[in-house]
Protein backbone atom coordinates (compact mmCIF):
# COMPACT_ATOMS: atom_id res chain seq x y z
CA UNK A 1 0.00 0.00 0.00
CA UNK A 2 1.21 3.20 -0.91
CA UNK A 3 1.62 5.90 1.40
CA UNK A 4 -0.87 8.07 -0.61
CA UNK A 5 -3.23 5.39 -0.33
CA UNK A 6 -2.39 4.67 3.23
CA UNK A 7 -3.07 8.37 4.04
CA UNK A 8 -6.42 8.43 2.44
CA UNK A 9 -7.66 5.38 4.28
CA UNK A 10 -6.59 6.92 7.73
CA UNK A 11 -8.94 10.25 6.64
CA UNK A 12 -11.44 7.98 5.93
CA UNK A 13 -11.53 6.28 8.68
CA UNK A 14 -11.61 9.43 10.84
CA UNK A 15 -14.53 10.98 8.79
CA UNK A 16 -16.48 7.76 9.35
CA UNK A 17 -14.89 7.55 13.13
CA UNK A 18 -16.16 11.38 14.00
CA UNK A 19 -19.22 10.42 12.07
CA UNK A 20 -20.55 7.87 14.47
CA UNK A 21 -19.11 9.52 17.02
CA UNK A 22 -21.24 12.47 17.13
CA UNK A 23 -24.38 10.47 15.66
CA UNK A 24 -23.95 8.57 19.19
CA UNK A 25 -23.45 12.03 20.98
CA UNK A 26 -27.02 12.96 19.64
CA UNK A 27 -28.37 10.14 20.78
CA UNK A 28 -27.66 11.12 24.24
CA UNK A 29 -30.62 13.03 24.32
CA UNK A 30 -34.15 12.76 22.95
CA UNK A 31 -35.76 14.48 20.26
CA UNK A 32 -37.45 16.55 22.88
CA UNK A 33 -34.55 17.48 24.92
CA UNK A 34 -32.48 18.47 21.56
CA UNK A 35 -35.65 20.96 20.39
CA UNK A 36 -37.24 22.35 23.66
CA UNK A 37 -35.85 24.80 26.15
CA UNK A 38 -37.83 23.43 29.34
CA UNK A 39 -37.39 19.93 29.58
CA UNK A 40 -36.79 17.64 32.90
CA UNK A 41 -33.74 16.33 33.32
CA UNK A 42 -34.24 12.63 33.46
CA UNK A 43 -32.82 10.78 36.26
CA UNK A 44 -31.56 13.95 38.49
CA UNK A 45 -34.19 13.28 41.01
CA UNK A 46 -33.85 9.40 40.53
CA UNK A 47 -32.09 8.41 43.58
CA UNK A 48 -33.02 11.21 46.08
CA UNK A 49 -36.15 13.89 46.36
CA UNK A 50 -33.00 16.51 46.60
CA UNK A 51 -29.09 17.47 46.08
CA UNK A 52 -26.71 19.92 46.83
CA UNK A 53 -24.10 21.77 45.07
CA UNK A 54 -20.54 23.21 46.93
CA UNK A 55 -20.02 26.74 44.77
CA UNK A 56 -16.99 27.32 47.24
CA UNK A 57 -15.22 24.92 45.87
CA UNK A 58 -15.41 25.88 42.66
CA UNK A 59 -12.02 26.62 41.18
CA UNK A 60 -10.96 29.70 38.65
CA UNK A 61 -11.27 27.22 35.72
CA UNK A 62 -14.28 25.90 36.63
CA UNK A 63 -16.28 29.46 35.88
CA UNK A 64 -17.18 32.25 33.89
CA UNK A 65 -20.01 34.81 32.95
CA UNK A 66 -21.18 34.24 30.12
CA UNK A 67 -20.14 38.01 28.41
CA UNK A 68 -17.06 38.50 30.62
CA UNK A 69 -17.43 42.22 29.54
CA UNK A 70 -21.09 42.54 29.20
CA UNK A 71 -23.60 44.38 31.84
CA UNK A 72 -26.95 43.03 33.09
CA UNK A 73 -29.49 45.35 31.87
CA UNK A 74 -32.24 43.11 33.99
CA UNK A 75 -34.24 40.97 34.50
CA UNK A 76 -37.84 39.38 33.03
CA UNK A 77 -40.39 38.49 34.77
CA UNK A 78 -39.70 34.44 33.43
CA UNK A 79 -35.78 34.68 35.25
CA UNK A 80 -34.47 35.17 32.12
CA UNK A 81 -31.18 37.78 32.28
CA UNK A 82 -30.93 40.42 29.22
CA UNK A 83 -26.74 40.63 29.29
CA UNK A 84 -26.04 43.39 27.07
CA UNK A 85 -22.63 43.77 25.24
CA UNK A 86 -21.00 45.00 22.12
CA UNK A 87 -21.73 43.68 18.37
CA UNK A 88 -19.84 40.79 17.73
CA UNK A 89 -18.82 39.66 21.21
CA UNK A 90 -17.95 35.77 21.80
CA UNK A 91 -20.75 34.27 24.51
CA UNK A 92 -19.00 31.72 26.61
CA UNK A 93 -20.14 28.64 28.73
CA UNK A 94 -20.64 29.43 32.73
CA UNK A 95 -19.65 25.65 33.69
CA UNK A 96 -18.29 22.25 31.79
CA UNK A 97 -20.99 20.06 30.60
CA UNK A 98 -22.43 18.86 27.50
CA UNK A 99 -24.39 20.54 24.66
CA UNK A 100 -28.05 19.37 24.58
CA UNK A 101 -29.50 22.11 22.02
CA UNK A 102 -28.17 23.95 19.47
CA UNK A 103 -30.89 25.45 16.90
CA UNK A 104 -32.62 28.63 15.82
CA UNK A 105 -36.28 28.79 17.96
CA UNK A 106 -38.94 31.39 17.01
CA UNK A 107 -38.91 33.35 19.85
CA UNK A 108 -35.04 33.09 21.07
CA UNK A 109 -33.15 33.12 17.65
CA UNK A 110 -30.56 30.64 17.75
CA UNK A 111 -29.60 29.13 21.05
CA UNK A 112 -27.51 27.23 22.74
CA UNK A 113 -28.28 25.61 25.93
CA UNK A 114 -25.75 23.35 27.86
CA UNK A 115 -26.44 20.43 30.36
CA UNK A 116 -24.02 20.26 33.21
CA UNK A 117 -22.28 18.10 35.12
CA UNK A 118 -23.38 19.68 38.48
CA UNK A 119 -27.37 19.30 37.86
CA UNK A 120 -27.80 22.74 36.11
CA UNK A 121 -28.63 23.63 32.80
CA UNK A 122 -27.37 27.30 31.24
CA UNK A 123 -29.65 28.59 28.17
CA UNK A 124 -27.82 31.37 25.29
CA UNK A 125 -30.55 33.31 23.54
CA UNK A 126 -30.24 35.66 21.01
CA UNK A 127 -27.09 34.40 19.10
CA UNK A 128 -25.91 35.51 15.61
CA UNK A 129 -24.26 32.33 15.39
CA UNK A 130 -23.90 29.09 17.17
CA UNK A 131 -20.52 27.53 16.86
CA UNK A 132 -21.31 24.31 19.07
CA UNK A 133 -23.52 21.28 18.06
CA UNK A 134 -25.76 18.94 19.73
CA UNK A 135 -23.35 16.35 22.18
CA UNK A 136 -20.73 18.63 21.80
CA UNK A 137 -18.40 18.80 24.90
CA UNK A 138 -17.74 21.92 26.65
CA UNK A 139 -15.50 23.53 29.39
CA UNK A 140 -15.76 26.53 31.22
CA UNK A 141 -14.83 29.79 29.61
CA UNK A 142 -15.10 28.05 25.82
CA UNK A 143 -16.94 30.02 23.36
CA UNK A 144 -19.84 28.96 22.65
CA UNK A 145 -21.63 31.52 20.11
CA UNK A 146 -21.64 34.91 18.51
CA UNK A 147 -23.68 37.63 20.32
CA UNK A 148 -26.58 38.76 18.34
CA UNK A 149 -28.80 42.00 17.98
CA UNK A 150 -32.20 42.41 17.64
CA UNK A 151 -34.58 45.91 17.79
CA UNK A 152 -30.77 47.59 17.77
CA UNK A 153 -30.16 46.16 20.80
CA UNK A 154 -27.21 43.58 21.33
CA UNK A 155 -27.48 41.02 24.15
CA UNK A 156 -28.00 37.72 25.16
CA UNK A 157 -30.92 36.19 26.67
CA UNK A 158 -29.61 34.33 28.89
CA UNK A 159 -31.18 31.42 31.82
CA UNK A 160 -30.22 28.94 34.42
CA UNK A 161 -32.10 26.04 34.91
CA UNK A 162 -32.98 23.28 37.03
CA UNK A 163 -35.35 19.62 36.02
CA UNK A 164 -36.72 22.31 33.60
CA UNK A 165 -37.17 24.94 35.91
CA UNK A 166 -35.45 28.30 35.46
CA UNK A 167 -34.15 29.67 38.76
CA UNK A 168 -33.21 33.21 40.13
CA UNK A 169 -29.82 34.15 38.75
CA UNK A 170 -28.85 36.54 41.71
CA UNK A 171 -28.85 33.17 43.89
CA UNK A 172 -26.27 32.25 42.17
CA UNK A 173 -24.05 34.94 41.36
CA UNK A 174 -23.45 38.62 42.43
CA UNK A 175 -25.10 40.62 39.95
CA UNK A 176 -22.89 43.63 40.30
CA UNK A 177 -19.79 41.85 39.90
CA UNK A 178 -20.55 39.18 38.08
CA UNK A 179 -18.70 36.82 40.52
CA UNK A 180 -20.26 33.43 41.61
CA UNK A 181 -20.97 33.13 45.05
CA UNK A 182 -19.13 30.28 47.45
CA UNK A 183 -22.06 28.95 49.43
CA UNK A 184 -23.56 25.67 48.98
CA UNK A 185 -27.02 25.52 47.78
CA UNK A 186 -29.70 22.73 48.26
CA UNK A 187 -32.12 21.85 45.35
CA UNK A 188 -35.30 19.59 46.22
CA UNK A 189 -37.79 18.75 43.76
CA UNK A 190 -41.18 20.22 44.28
CA UNK A 191 -44.81 19.44 42.57
CA UNK A 192 -44.38 22.66 40.59
CA UNK A 193 -40.56 23.49 40.22
CA UNK A 194 -37.50 22.97 42.50
CA UNK A 195 -36.69 24.25 45.71
CA UNK A 196 -33.56 26.24 46.40
CA UNK A 197 -32.34 26.45 49.66
CA UNK A 198 -29.21 28.54 50.62
CA UNK A 199 -27.81 25.31 53.28
CA UNK A 200 -24.13 27.04 54.20
CA UNK A 201 -23.93 30.87 53.87
CA UNK A 202 -21.44 32.61 52.29
CA UNK A 203 -18.49 33.39 55.32
CA UNK A 204 -15.13 35.09 56.10
CA UNK A 205 -13.34 31.74 56.31
CA UNK A 206 -14.49 31.38 52.56
CA UNK A 207 -12.06 33.89 51.34
CA UNK A 208 -9.35 32.87 54.08
CA UNK A 209 -7.56 30.45 51.68
CA UNK A 210 -5.50 32.87 49.98
CA UNK A 211 -4.61 35.59 52.83
CA UNK A 212 -7.96 37.04 52.46
CA UNK A 213 -7.84 37.31 49.17
CA UNK A 214 -10.89 35.44 47.08
CA UNK A 215 -9.65 33.65 44.32
CA UNK A 216 -9.87 35.68 41.01
CA UNK A 217 -13.04 34.16 38.68
CA UNK A 218 -12.01 34.31 34.73
CA UNK A 219 -12.70 37.31 33.01
CA UNK A 220 -15.54 38.15 34.75
CA UNK A 221 -14.03 41.15 37.08
CA UNK A 222 -12.12 44.27 36.08
CA UNK A 223 -9.39 45.18 38.94
CA UNK A 224 -11.47 47.52 40.68
CA UNK A 225 -14.35 45.17 41.12
CA UNK A 226 -11.96 42.26 42.46
CA UNK A 227 -10.69 45.08 45.01
CA UNK A 228 -14.66 45.95 45.71
CA UNK A 229 -15.18 42.39 46.62
CA UNK A 230 -11.99 41.51 48.92
CA UNK A 231 -13.36 44.45 51.42
CA UNK A 232 -16.85 42.79 51.61
CA UNK A 233 -16.66 40.46 54.58
CA UNK A 234 -19.44 38.21 53.79
CA UNK A 235 -22.07 37.76 50.87
CA UNK A 236 -25.01 39.77 50.82
CA UNK A 237 -27.05 39.10 53.62
CA UNK A 238 -30.06 38.41 51.52
CA UNK A 239 -28.51 35.35 50.50
CA UNK A 240 -27.42 34.43 53.92
CA UNK A 241 -27.91 30.78 55.17
CA UNK A 242 -31.71 29.11 55.41
CA UNK A 243 -32.70 31.71 52.31
CA UNK A 244 -34.91 29.85 50.04
CA UNK A 245 -36.75 30.61 46.53
CA UNK A 246 -38.83 28.07 44.13
CA UNK A 247 -37.50 27.35 40.30
CA UNK A 248 -40.55 27.57 38.65
CA UNK A 249 -41.09 26.09 34.76
CA UNK A 250 -41.70 28.98 32.07
CA UNK A 251 -43.34 29.39 28.68
CA UNK A 252 -40.08 29.47 25.95
CA UNK A 253 -42.44 30.78 23.48
CA UNK A 254 -43.52 34.27 25.66
CA UNK A 255 -42.86 37.37 23.25
CA UNK A 256 -41.76 40.49 25.32
CA UNK A 257 -41.53 44.05 23.12
CA UNK A 258 -39.01 46.98 22.98
CA UNK A 259 -40.75 48.50 26.03
CA UNK A 260 -39.85 45.92 28.24
CA UNK A 261 -36.71 45.49 27.38
CA UNK A 262 -36.09 49.19 27.74
CA UNK A 263 -37.40 49.42 31.03
CA UNK A 264 -34.62 46.51 31.64
CA UNK A 265 -32.41 49.34 31.07
CA UNK A 266 -34.00 51.38 33.61
CA UNK A 267 -33.77 48.23 36.22
CA UNK A 268 -29.84 48.26 35.39
CA UNK A 269 -29.43 52.05 35.89
CA UNK A 270 -31.21 51.37 39.45
CA UNK A 271 -29.25 48.92 40.79
CA UNK A 272 -26.71 51.59 41.00
CA UNK A 273 -27.83 54.82 40.47
CA UNK A 274 -23.53 56.32 41.09
CA UNK A 275 -22.49 53.75 38.86
CA UNK A 276 -20.63 56.35 36.49
CA UNK A 277 -20.35 58.81 39.14
CA UNK A 278 -20.71 59.96 42.89
CA UNK A 279 -23.49 62.61 41.63
CA UNK A 280 -26.46 62.50 39.30
CA UNK A 281 -28.92 65.13 38.56
CA UNK A 282 -32.72 64.89 37.58
CA UNK A 283 -34.45 68.19 36.57
CA UNK A 284 -38.35 67.62 37.69
CA UNK A 285 -38.54 71.20 35.72
CA UNK A 286 -38.82 69.01 32.24
CA UNK A 287 -41.35 66.24 33.81
CA UNK A 288 -45.01 67.03 31.92
CA UNK A 289 -48.31 65.88 33.43
CA UNK A 290 -48.44 62.27 32.80
CA UNK A 291 -44.91 61.86 33.88
CA UNK A 292 -45.46 62.39 37.77
CA UNK A 293 -48.53 62.02 40.07
CA UNK A 294 -49.35 62.64 43.71
CA UNK A 295 -49.69 59.10 45.32
CA UNK A 296 -52.59 60.36 47.18
CA UNK A 297 -55.00 62.80 45.62
CA UNK A 298 -56.57 64.99 47.88
CA UNK A 299 -54.84 63.61 50.77
CA UNK A 300 -53.10 65.52 54.18
CA UNK A 301 -49.59 65.23 56.10
CA UNK A 302 -50.37 63.76 59.63
CA UNK A 303 -46.78 62.90 59.90
CA UNK A 304 -43.70 64.73 58.34
CA UNK A 305 -40.52 62.76 57.66
CA UNK A 306 -37.78 62.84 60.44
CA UNK A 307 -38.97 64.61 63.88
CA UNK A 308 -37.95 62.75 67.10
CA UNK A 309 -39.65 59.41 66.03
CA UNK A 310 -37.00 59.74 62.96
CA UNK A 311 -40.01 58.65 60.68
CA UNK A 312 -38.42 57.22 57.22
CA UNK A 313 -41.48 58.53 55.39
CA UNK A 314 -44.31 60.92 55.42
CA UNK A 315 -47.57 59.64 56.69
CA UNK A 316 -50.54 60.85 54.17
CA UNK A 317 -54.01 60.58 55.80
CA UNK A 318 -57.28 60.03 53.48
CA UNK A 319 -59.93 57.66 54.00
CA UNK A 320 -60.80 54.06 53.48
CA UNK A 321 -60.92 53.12 49.55
CA UNK A 322 -59.19 55.64 48.29
CA UNK A 323 -56.97 54.67 45.57
CA UNK A 324 -52.98 55.23 45.14
CA UNK A 325 -50.88 56.21 42.98
CA UNK A 326 -47.84 55.37 41.63
CA UNK A 327 -45.78 58.45 41.89
CA UNK A 328 -43.50 57.83 38.55
CA UNK A 329 -42.83 55.03 36.15
CA UNK A 330 -41.04 52.31 37.24
CA UNK A 331 -40.81 48.86 37.90
CA UNK A 332 -42.10 47.13 41.14
CA UNK A 333 -39.97 45.13 43.75
CA UNK A 334 -42.04 44.35 46.45
CA UNK A 335 -45.89 43.67 46.71
CA UNK A 336 -47.08 42.28 49.68
CA UNK A 337 -46.99 42.11 53.45
CA UNK A 338 -44.20 43.05 55.20
CA UNK A 339 -43.78 43.58 58.50
CA UNK A 340 -45.53 46.53 60.19
CA UNK A 341 -45.60 48.19 57.12
CA UNK A 342 -48.87 45.91 56.15
CA UNK A 343 -49.48 45.78 52.58
CA UNK A 344 -46.46 47.08 50.93
CA UNK A 345 -45.71 48.33 47.50
CA UNK A 346 -41.67 49.35 46.26
CA UNK A 347 -41.29 50.88 43.03
CA UNK A 348 -38.11 50.77 41.52
CA UNK A 349 -38.18 54.23 38.88
CA UNK A 350 -36.50 54.75 35.81
CA UNK A 351 -35.07 58.25 37.37
CA UNK A 352 -33.31 56.46 39.96
CA UNK A 353 -35.04 56.80 42.81
CA UNK A 354 -37.58 54.18 44.54
CA UNK A 355 -40.43 54.88 46.22
CA UNK A 356 -42.65 52.57 49.15
CA UNK A 357 -46.47 53.17 49.77
CA UNK A 358 -47.60 50.87 53.02
CA UNK A 359 -50.78 49.87 54.86
CA UNK A 360 -52.59 49.54 51.83
CA UNK A 361 -56.13 47.36 52.29
CA UNK A 362 -55.23 45.79 48.60
CA UNK A 363 -52.37 45.66 46.69
CA UNK A 364 -53.26 46.13 42.94
CA UNK A 365 -50.01 45.36 41.42
CA UNK A 366 -47.26 42.40 41.53
CA UNK A 367 -43.60 41.93 41.48
CA UNK A 368 -42.37 42.55 38.21
CA UNK A 369 -45.30 45.09 37.00
CA UNK A 370 -44.06 48.17 34.73
CA UNK A 371 -46.20 50.78 36.05
CA UNK A 372 -47.01 54.13 34.61
CA UNK A 373 -47.13 57.32 36.68
CA UNK A 374 -50.72 58.44 37.84
CA UNK A 375 -51.69 54.62 37.68
CA UNK A 376 -53.25 53.11 40.63
CA UNK A 377 -51.15 50.73 42.38
CA UNK A 378 -53.43 49.72 45.80
CA UNK A 379 -56.49 50.76 48.08
CA UNK A 380 -55.98 52.92 50.99
CA UNK A 381 -56.46 50.64 54.42
CA UNK A 382 -55.01 50.56 57.62
CA UNK A 383 -52.92 47.42 57.43
CA UNK A 384 -49.82 46.31 59.87
CA UNK A 385 -48.82 48.96 62.62
CA UNK A 386 -51.30 51.77 61.54
CA UNK A 387 -53.94 53.44 63.53
CA UNK A 388 -56.06 54.95 61.20
CA UNK A 389 -56.59 54.62 57.11
CA UNK A 390 -53.80 56.32 55.76
CA UNK A 391 -50.64 55.72 53.17
CA UNK A 392 -47.29 55.79 54.68
CA UNK A 393 -45.10 57.09 51.85
CA UNK A 394 -41.04 57.00 51.31
CA UNK A 395 -38.78 58.30 48.87
CA UNK A 396 -35.11 56.63 48.47
CA UNK A 397 -32.00 57.24 46.74
CA UNK A 398 -29.42 54.06 46.73
CA UNK A 399 -31.59 52.60 49.41
CA UNK A 400 -31.35 55.29 51.69
CA UNK A 401 -34.42 57.17 52.67
CA UNK A 402 -34.75 61.44 52.42
CA UNK A 403 -37.63 63.89 52.71
CA UNK A 404 -39.97 63.79 49.99
CA UNK A 405 -40.82 67.39 50.75
CA UNK A 406 -37.72 67.78 48.74
CA UNK A 407 -39.54 66.42 45.80
CA UNK A 408 -43.31 67.01 46.26
CA UNK A 409 -45.03 70.15 47.87
CA UNK A 410 -47.47 67.94 50.24
CA UNK A 411 -49.62 71.13 50.92
CA UNK A 412 -50.88 71.48 47.43
CA UNK A 413 -50.28 67.52 46.36
CA UNK A 414 -47.46 69.04 43.41
CA UNK A 415 -44.26 68.17 41.97
CA UNK A 416 -41.71 71.01 42.39
CA UNK A 417 -40.14 72.13 39.51
CA UNK A 418 -36.81 72.18 40.40
CA UNK A 419 -33.35 70.87 39.63
CA UNK A 420 -32.42 68.06 42.49
CA UNK A 421 -28.94 66.58 42.75
CA UNK A 422 -28.28 64.13 44.24
CA UNK A 423 -24.50 63.22 46.01
CA UNK A 424 -23.19 59.95 47.49
CA UNK A 425 -21.19 60.50 50.78
CA UNK A 426 -19.46 58.42 52.73
CA UNK A 427 -22.33 58.87 54.84
CA UNK A 428 -25.10 58.06 52.57
CA UNK A 429 -26.78 60.54 50.04
CA UNK A 430 -26.86 64.09 50.18
CA UNK A 431 -29.31 65.62 48.57
CA UNK A 432 -29.39 69.58 47.28
CA UNK A 433 -31.95 72.04 45.17
CA UNK A 434 -29.54 73.23 42.25
CA UNK A 435 -31.95 75.38 40.59
CA UNK A 436 -35.31 76.57 41.12
CA UNK A 437 -37.59 77.52 37.96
Amino acid sequence: MTKKKKTLYILLFSLLFHAFAAQAQEEMFTPREQQSISTETPRLFDRSTGFTVDFAQYSEKEYSFPLPVGKILGTRKNNNVIIGTTHGDAVKAMFGGVVRLSKDLPQWGNTVVIRHDNGLETVYGNNAQNLVSVGDHVTAGQTVAIVGTKSEKTFCEFAVMVNGSRMNLETLIDMRSHRLRRHTLLFEQQVAGVKITVVNEEKEKTIARSKGRREPQRGNMSDGQNRKVEETASANDKYGKNTEHIARPQDDYEVLDIDEFQSMQFEHDLLSPFKNSNEFTINFAEYTDDQWCYPMKGGKVISPFGGKRRHAGTDIKTKAGDPVYAAFEGKVTLSGNHYGYGQCIVIRHANGLETLYSHQKKNLVKVGDWVKAGEQIGIVGRTGRASTEHCHFEMKCNGRPFDSSKIFDHATNTLKKQTVVFRKTKSGVSIAVEKKH
